[in-house]
């Protein structure tokens, strides 16, 4: 059954769109993850415009993340203090990201951006995790010691210190005041939740327990991207209402089922198979962005030559 989409201009299949919802919101459950790295793609591989599928999955991600962040919220895996920091930073970032977005979007090279901007973070943050995760695990399996030390970095020396007693962690508030301005630019620029970034961040940079790390994520998510999917409305006229409506759908039941479903996987079962998932679509995405395409003419009507 098909569905007329007005922004994006096309008819696409109304279970195609519940299904990728839905898959892509348990992920959301249970990664702590937004899902906009793994859903912009999918929406771009289906054929709608990159700048329709990244204003319209900000718009997506932010009802999949109030999911997750609920179910994490009654096992007392959120630390509130922590969210708002990151917050604070991110609604910055999500103001310069969309600044970005609409400049590029005048000069005619934004869907060129979104794609080299997938592919770089992607490659670069999914095979970080890849390597780290599958040593994590390497080490289980020979018996080691799977605790980890509390370790020291030049981030625990800067100034303004806070104390997160959810996290157990005493540190500057001016890191994660910088990862949320960072994941609230990319958030913006490439329709992500930024939680690919986040997770990894707020673990190997800031020192947070695993557990609490999913939650947080899931709740500064979903406040930058109610933030950027206004302000890509208000810019760029973007955000297609029915394709966020039907993801929405998908992604409230998706979520419920991933977050009862990764709290059977361990820390570091869970590291690697983001890694794995993330570097998969980096791939493909890198693969289209370098392989010849069909038609050739596509490509000087791209670069407004037309010849």
């Amino acid at each position: 059954m098909q569905i007329y989409l007005p922004i994006a201009e096309q008819s696409v299949s109304i279970f195609l769109l519940l299904g990728m919802g839905g898959g892509v919101g348990f992920l959301s459950g249970m990664f702590g993850v937004g899902g906009g790295f793994l859903m912009t793609p999918l929406l771009i591989f289906v054929g709608i415009p990159p700048s329709v599928a990244v204003a319209t999955e900000a718009n997506q991600i932010v009802a999949s993340s109030v999911s997750g962040a609920l179910a994490h919220w009654r096992r007392k895996n959120v630390d509130i203090k922590m969210g708002l920091v990151l917050l604070a930073g991110g609604l910055v970032g999500s103001f310069i990201g969309t600044q970005i977005f609409t400049w590029m979007k005048t000069l005619g090279q934004n869907d060129l951006m979104i794609k080299v901007c997938y592919v770089l973070f992607l490659g670069i943050i999914g095979g970080l995790m890849f390597v780290e995760s599958a040593r994590a695990l390497f080490r289980q399996r020979k018996g080691g010691v799977s605790r980890k030390k509390r370790q020291h970095y030049w981030v625990h020396g800067l100034p303004f210190k806070m104390r997160f007693k959810r996290s157990k962690l005493y540190i500057s508030a001016l890191p994660p005041l910088a990862v949320g301005c960072l994941v609230g630019i990319l958030a913006a620029i490439m329709g992500v939740g930024g939680g690919f970034i986040m997770v990894p961040a707020m673990i190997y940079l800031l020192g947070m327990p695993t557990a609490v790390v999913v939650g947080t994520s899931l709740f500064q998510i979903t406040f930058v991207t109610a933030a950027v999917t206004i302000q890509h409305s208000f810019y760029t006229q973007t955000v297609d209402v029915v394709l966020a409506l039907l993801l929405l759908f998908g992604a409230v039941i998706g979520a419920q089922f991933g977050t009862r479903v990764g709290l059977y996987l361990k820390g570091e079962q869970l590291r690697f198979l983001l890694a794995a998932m993330v570097l998969a679509v980096c791939l493909k995405l890198g693969y289209d962005l370098f392989a010849t395409p069909a038609e050739l003419f596509s490509l000087s009507l791209g670069a407004g030559g037309g010849h």
